[in-house]
C-alpha cells in the first residue's frame, strides 16, 4: 500500500509551494539561476561569430593569395666579389723543410646605392568572394638612385683583390609571383636582365632576383653610376620599400581613400593628402635616420623591421563590433530580468520562470541575427534591423503575460535605451570605459530608487 502524506506534511508541502510562488528571495534566486543558464547559449553565440571571423580571414588570405600578396620591396643591391687569402705551412718529412701556400677564396661585398628614390603608383580594388571581400591593387613601381665608388679599403680590402667583372644587381621581394613585367635594369645606360636566384638554405622569406654580369664600365670604380628599373606588381594589404640608401625618398599616390601609413617612418604630414578619391604620400629617410651601413660584408642583412609603407585594408570590423556586443550580453540579459523582477514585484503580477526563459532567449537571438544580417550588410543597419525585431518580440510577449499597455510600454523603451547605450559603447574607444562607467552608475542609481519601495522584509 502506498503511504499518503500527513496533514503536517501537505502542510509543509503547501507552505514551500506558497513560498516560492511569494517569497522575494526564491524570485531572486529563480532569476538569477535563469541568467547563469542563458550564459550557456551566449558563449555558442560568441564561438558562432569567432568562427565566422576565422571563415573571413581564410578567404581573404586565398583571394590573396591567388591575385598576389603584399609587397615589400629590398634592393637594389650591388654584389661585387672579393679574394681574400688564407696562407697554410706545410712540412715536408724528406727535405726536412717548410713550404707556405696560398689558399684564395671568394667573398662577397653588398653594397647599397647612395640614394634611391621610389615613385609609386597603385591602382587599388576590392575583390569579392560571397560575403567577403578584400583590398587589392596593382602597383608600378619606378625605382632610380645610383652608386658610388665602394670604400671597401675601410674594410681592409684592396682595389686589386677586387672582381670586377663578376659583380651583380640583387632585388629580394616577398612577391615573386606578383610580378607583371620583364626585370630589367639600366645601369649607366646599359641594360641588364634578372633571373630568379634559388636558395634553398635562405631562411628569409623573400625571394631573390639578380641581374647578369655587370660590365665593368657600368660599375661606380671611377666614378658614380645612375640605375634605374620598374617593377609592376599585383598585391594586396600593402606595399612597403626597405630605406637602403644613403638619402631614401618615396613618393605614393592611389585611389584608395582609406589608408594606414606602417612602419618604421611615417610620411611627411605637410605634403600628405588624403580625400575621398585617394591620396598622396612622400617619404623621406636618412641614413642617419636608420641604425645600419651602406657596405656589408658575406650575406645581406635582414633588415624588414626598417620597412615603411601603405596598408590596403577593407575595414570589416563587423565581426569585432559583434563580439563587443556579445560581451554585454550578460548585462543586457541581468537588466532586463531585473526589470520584470521590479515590475512583478512592485505590482503583485505573477511570472512564471518559463516566461522568464523564453524573454532570455529572444534577448540572446539578438545576436545571431546580428551577426548573420551584418554579412550582408552594414553593421548600423544590422543592429537597427535585429533590435527592433527584438525589442517588438519581447514588448508584444510582455502585453500578453502583464495584461496592460504601460508596463509593456515601459520594457519597450527601456530594452530600446540599453540596446542603444550599448552601440554607443561599441562605437568609441577611448572613452568606451567612462562612458560605460557613467552610464552604469546612473542603472544603478535608478534601481535603487525604484527598488526603495519594496518590502525586501517578505523573504
Amino acid at each position: 500500500m502506498e503511504r499518503s502524506n500527513t496533514p503536517q506534511e501537505n502542510k509543509q508541502q503547501n507552505k514551500f509551494g506558497n513560498w516560492l510562488k511569494t517569497s522575494i528571495t526564491a524570485r531572486m534566486l529563480m532569476v538569477g539561476f535563469l541568467v547563469i543558464i542563458l550564459l550557456i547559449p551566449l558563449s555558442y553565440i560568441n564561438s558562432l561569430i569567432n568562427e565566422r571571423a576565422f571563415r573571413q580571414a581564410d578567404v581573404v588570405n586565398e583571394i590573396n593569395d591567388k591575385w598576389g600578396n603584399h609587397v615589400l620591396v629590398y634592393g637594389p643591391i650591388l654584389k661585387l666579389p672579393y679574394k681574400t687569402y688564407k696562407e697554410t705551412t706545410i712540412y715536408n718529412k724528406e727535405s726536412n723543410t717548410y713550404s707556405t701556400e696560398t689558399q684564395t677564396h671568394i667573398k662577397y661585398a653588398y653594397i647599397f646605392p647612395e640614394s634611391l628614390n621610389t615613385k609609386v603608383s597603385v591602382d587599388s580594388k576590392t575583390l569579392k568572394r560571397g560575403n567577403f571581400e578584400s583590398a587589392v591593387y596593382t602597383s608600378k613601381m619606378n625605382f632610380s638612385g645610383n652608386y658610388i665608388k665602394p670604400q671597401l679599403a675601410l674594410k681592409d680590402i684592396k682595389d686589386a683583390d677586387i672582381v670586377w667583372n663578376k659583380a651583380t644587381i640583387i632585388i629580394k621581394t616577398s612577391n615573386l609571383k606578383g610580378i607583371k613585367n620583364e626585370m630589367l635594369i639600366s645601369l649607366n645606360h646599359s641594360k641588364y636582365a634578372f633571373e630568379t636566384n634559388f636558395n634553398n638554405t635562405n631562411n628569409s622569406y623573400l625571394n631573390e632576383l639578380e641581374s647578369a654580369f655587370i660590365k665593368k664600365e657600368d660599375l661606380p670604380f671611377e666614378a658614380p653610376k645612375n640605375f634605374e628599373f620598374d617593377m609592376t606588381f599585383n598585391g594586396s594589404e600593402q606595399i612597403e620599400i626597405i630605406p637602403i640608401g644613403k638619402t631614401t625618398t618615396m613618393d605614393m599616390t592611389s585611389n584608395w581613400a582609406d589608408p594606414s601609413f606602417m612602419g618604421n617612418y611615417l610620411p611627411n604630414d605637410e605634403t600628405k593628402e588624403i580625400t575621398k578619391d585617394g591620396f598622396k604620400a612622400h617619404w623621406k629617410v636618412l641614413h642617419i635616420n636608420r641604425a645600419f651601413s651602406q657596405l656589408h660584408l658575406n650575406n645581406i642583412p635582414k633588415l624588414n623591421q626598417f620597412a615603411f609603407g601603405t596598408k590596403f585594408m577593407v575595414m570589416v570590423d563587423e565581426y569585432q563590433k559583434s563580439e563587443r556586443s556579445a560581451k554585454y550580453g550578460f548585462l543586457v540579459i541581468g537588466l532586463t530580468f531585473l526589470i520584470f523582477f521590479l515590475i512583478q514585484t512592485l505590482s503583485k503580477i505573477n511570472i512564471h520562470p518559463f516566461q522568464y526563459l523564453m524573454i532570455g532567449l529572444a534577448l540572446t537571438m539578438f545576436y545571431t541575427l546580428l551577426v548573420s544580417i551584418s554579412e550582408h550588410s552594414n553593421f548600423l543597419k544590422a543592429y537597427v534591423i535585429a533590435g527592433i525585431s527584438v525589442i517588438a518580440l519581447i514588448t508584444l510577449y510582455s502585453k500578453s503575460i502583464l495584461k496592460t499597455f504601460k508596463f509593456p510600454l515601459f520594457i519597450g523603451l527601456s530594452l530600446t535605451a540599453l540596446y542603444t547605450f550599448i552601440y554607443v559603447i561599441i562605437q568609441l574607444e577611448n572613452y568606451a570605459l567612462l562612458v560605460g562607467s557613467i552610464g552604469l552608475f546612473l542603472i544603478l542609481a535608478i534601481v535603487m530608487f525604484v527598488s526603495r519601495k519594496i518590502d525586501w522584509n517578505n523573504g
